[in-house]
């Protein structure tokens, strides 16, 4: 990349790697995400609950899924340069594998009776690594599996699977094998990474992007970074959603104290508070089906800017009451809006960016969206604590729906625009 010169991010791929129309290659991609986000969903259960059997320490236990999320902020931006680099296909079969491994050996020390928590950390630290590498792998093969023009239904497509895997069937399945044994709760999931593994090997073809030059990963890493800078666009994007994580995790960090127990405003019990952010996860399924027609029938700013008004419902709604209905329904529309941005802006993420940068790039952008998270948690404990959790709603409200300002002067132009616009 040259400073300063715009650069055609519209060359076509190398001829093995070309993008097809959606079919068998597309299912059985689908497929596997569909089993490896299923074991996910297991795994997030069994975790916490086999750090139980080591300590009783709240802080101890918590820090398992620390580990396991700890390895998006250290290790995402050379897992994106590994994408670039490798045969995408095959970072994430041996992702897979990694983590089938990882699990077996786990369920291995449970049956002996030889772990640690120390040793629990190690593994979920690991198991993290392996996501960060398939996650960002599976983000970037789609354009080569899938037409271009079909990206947001699949996406959508992608989006509903890996959701109602993960946070529907996942969690509850991994509460009965953890009723079963902790070693079955571990077994399980090596096994269902073991069939995605299965199902990846018949998405044929050859998914390394052709790159004329040899360069190191600093290098790599920095020109996705700085591609990722220089798009007018997903900067935008990547700020705004980086805003909007923070202002959420803000939100929720301390959520449950306003929703759970007689003397909190919403009054509910432990079964009450799971049921509302179920409504969360529908509307995400919801808008995952929907986004594809959404997009095609509002326009895709419409369907942006609606969807920060969405972002907005979804955490201002409790500033305004306690009512479990309405606050429901926020959530509910939250989640709506949180699967039409996603779907969007990816599928546009996928298309301006050359597949030779795509890793990289999402990597970089993922990196904005997750490290945000954190922060935002411990703003609103601080927050809540000298100002009260309605405040926290109100003020974050107001936070994510500010940036409604820079979608206003895009227009579909713009988003039809496969240059990097400089800024």
């Amino acid at each position: 990349m040259t400073d300063g010169t715009p650069l055609r991010t519209d060359t076509p791929p190398s001829p093995d790697a070309a993008p097809r129309p959606a079919g068998a290659r597309f299912g059985f991609l689908l497929t596997s995400s569909g089993l490896s986000n299923l074991a996910d969903g297991v795994l997030k259960v069994g975790l916490p609950l086999a750090a139980l059997t080591y300590t009783d320490s709240p802080t101890l236990v918590a820090g398992v899924t620390l580990a396991l999320g700890l390895p998006w902020l250290l290790l995402a931006l050379p897992a994106g340069a590994l994408a670039d680099r490798a045969d995408r296909r095959a970072a994430m079969l041996g992702a897979n594998v990694a983590r089938a491994a990882l699990l077996g050996l786990l369920a291995v020390l449970l049956v002996l009776d030889t772990g640690s928590i120390g040793a629990l950390y190690a593994l979920a630290f690991c198991v993290g690594a392996a996501e960060t590498v398939y996650d960002t792998a599976a983000q970037s093969i789609l354009p080569q599996v899938v037409a271009r023009e079909r990206l947001s239904r699949a996406n959508g497509r992608l989006h509903a699977v890996e959701l109602t895997a993960n946070q529907f069937v996942g969690p509850p399945l991994g509460g009965l094998l953890v009723a079963l044994g902790a070693a079955v709760a571990f077994a399980a999931p090596a096994a269902l990474w073991l069939v995605a593994v299965g199902a990846l090997l018949l998405v044929r073809g050859r998914f390394r992007v052709e790159r004329p030059t040899r360069t190191t990963v600093r290098a790599d890493v920095a020109e996705g970074l700085r591609f990722l800078w220089r798009h007018r666009l997903l900067r935008t994007f990547a700020v705004l959603v980086g805003v909007s994580n923070l202002a959420t995790s803000a939100s929720f960090a301390a959520f449950v104290l306003f929703a759970v127990g007689p003397d909190s405003p919403m009054g509910l019990s432990e079964p009450g508070y799971g049921l509302l952010l179920t409504a969360t996860a529908a509307g995400s399924l919801v808008g995952a089906l929907a986004a594809d027609r959404v997009e095609r029938l509002l326009g895709r700013v419409w369907a942006l800017r609606l969807s920060v008004l969405g972002f907005g419902a979804l955490v201002g709604v409790p500033a305004l009451t306690a009512a479990p209905f309405p606050v429901g329904a926020g959530f509910l529309v939250g989640g709506v809006s949180i699967a039409v941005w996603n779907v969007v802006t990816v599928s546009l993420r996928q298309r301006v960016t050359p597949d030779t940068l795509l890793g990289r790039v999402n990597s970089a952008y993922r990196l904005v969206a997750w490290g945000t998270m954190p922060l935002g948690a411990a703003l609103g404990g601080l927050l809540g604590e000298f100002l009260g959790l309605r405040a926290v709603f109100a003020l974050m409200a107001l936070v994510i729906v500010t940036p409604l300002a820079a979608l206003a002067r895009l227009d579909e132009a713009a988003l039809s625009d496969t240059r990097t616009v400089n800024g």
